[in-house]
């Protein structure tokens, strides 16, 4: 159709760097190669199958032929589920009118910044960090990135925060955080919280809010002594100011049965009430009643949670281990030490390295493509996540990964780090 005008967001928009991704490695697996392919932020189900209880639930929503529209807002029983839930374990209170129920956790991101920023107005969000700089384009806000440190666990600071709130509209967080599976200290937090609180005192009566978009997705996988925390609970008057998202996505390794929540002042939950209304992103019917049955069910709940933070522990440690094991071999590799969600953050610094053909590894892209094409190793480059293009740090997740191939892969990465020199 020859240069076909569009919309100037359509024009604009980048498309999905994982999914770009993922597409080199498709063709790979397509045409046989064995790729140890640690690239998605999902679950292989025949791995990480959701909760019986929650699947014979759902079977028998459908059976019971809860398949009509739900409430706009989500069905009341499941948002007196999750108001139980979440009070139970993070000792926050949530009204069901305080809840909105929709399609997994992104509807509910964009309909957050939709509802909060207009063109123009300043959001802050760190990077690395998953898709704010999209739904900032989305939105034509102004981009306030925050370049966070390995120091830090690739956390932002509340030191790298002040100097950007004075007239922000949104600070966009994440904890544990997409890509890196880190997660914030308390005190940290606490900082964080008392500078938007003190900042929002200092607005006057027709001044927009600064609010606070707290996505804890996979606030259940935290591991070992890694504990979570949220602002509300370090800070009640951050109630007024933070919007939750959450869900059963990652929780219950159920990404496919689509049903997240959000948490957050009943003005604010109202408005993104309509968008979502508007773009028709409700959770089904029926899922949504299974949810509900699950959650109050609080022995599936903790049985699942023990089991599958135990999985992911297991292989996160052990990929940890060989990271750690080739570092002290001498090797430009480095891991953090894993903490929640189902990502270990690694780093492969070999550019400037020559290959056995004797071609040179000049730019982070021609590492990632090493790695693929010379260990069968997929990862996601930090650069993914808003970075710029020369960090040499991974995403790696471990939702797909079968625990009998991590020695497979650590034999296959070391043979193609000693083809360098």
């Amino acid at each position: 159709m020859g240069n076909l005008r569009l919309s100037q967001l359509a024009q604009t928009l980048i498309p999905s760097e994982i999914v770009q991704l993922g597409a080199a490695i498709k063709e790979k697996i397509k045409a046989g190669q064995h790729i140890y392919n640690y690239t998605i932020g999902d679950f292989d189900s025949s791995i990480f199958p959701i909760p019986g209880a929650l699947e014979a639930n759902i079977v028998e929503a459908y059976h019971q032929h809860k398949t009509t529209y739900p409430a706009a807002d989500g069905e009341l029983v499941l948002r007196k589920a999750v108001s139980r839930f979440i009070e139970h374990h993070q000792k926050v209170t949530y009204h069901p009118n305080e809840i909105l129920i929709a399609s997994g956790g992104r509807p509910l991101i964009y309909s957050v910044y939709r509802t909060i920023v207009d063109s123009g107005d300043k959001v802050i969000y760190p990077v690395p960090s998953w898709n704010n700089n999209h739904y900032a384009h989305f939105t034509q806000a102004e981009h306030v990135v925050i370049e966070s440190t390995p120091e830090n666990d690739f956390m932002p600071t509340a030191a790298q925060i002040k100097p950007h709130l004075k007239g922000a509209t949104l600070l966009a967080l994440c904890s544990p955080l997409n890509p890196t599976g880190t997660t914030f200290h308390k005190e940290e937090l606490e900082k964080i919280c008392d500078l938007v609180i003190a900042e929002n005192a200092s607005r006057g009566p027709g001044e927009k809010k600064l609010f606070v978009m707290f996505d804890q997705i996979y606030w259940t996988l935290t591991l070992e002594d890694t504990r979570h925390y949220n602002p509300v609970a370090l800070r009640p008057q951050m109630k007024e100011y933070s919007i939750f998202i959450d869900g059963i996505s990652k929780a219950f390794a159920a990404t496919g049965v689509r049903v997240g929540w959000a948490l957050g002042p009943e003005q604010v939950i109202v408005k993104m009430r309509g968008i979502n209304s508007h773009i028709g992103s409700w959770a089904p019917m029926a899922e949504q009643h299974a949810t509900a049955k699950f959650l109050n069910d609080e022995a599936a709940v903790n049985d699942f949670l023990k089991h599958i933070c135990n999985e992911i522990s297991y292989r996160l440690n052990k990929i940890y281990d060989v990271f750690h094991t080739l570092k002290d071999e001498g090797f430009s590799v480095d891991a953090i030490k894993p903490q929640a969600a189902i990502y270990l953050t690694v780093q492969v610094n070999l550019k400037g390295k020559r290959t056995s053909d004797g071609k040179t590894l000049e730019k982070q892209t021609d590492v990632t493509s090493y790695l693929l094409n010379e260990a069968s190793l997929a990862l996601v480059p930090f650069e993914a996540f808003g970075t710029k293009t020369d960090s040499s740090w991974y995403r790696l997740s471990v939702g797909c990964c079968k625990k009998e191939e991590i020695g497979e892969m650590a034999a296959r990465l070391k043979t193609a780090l000693k083809k360098l020199s």
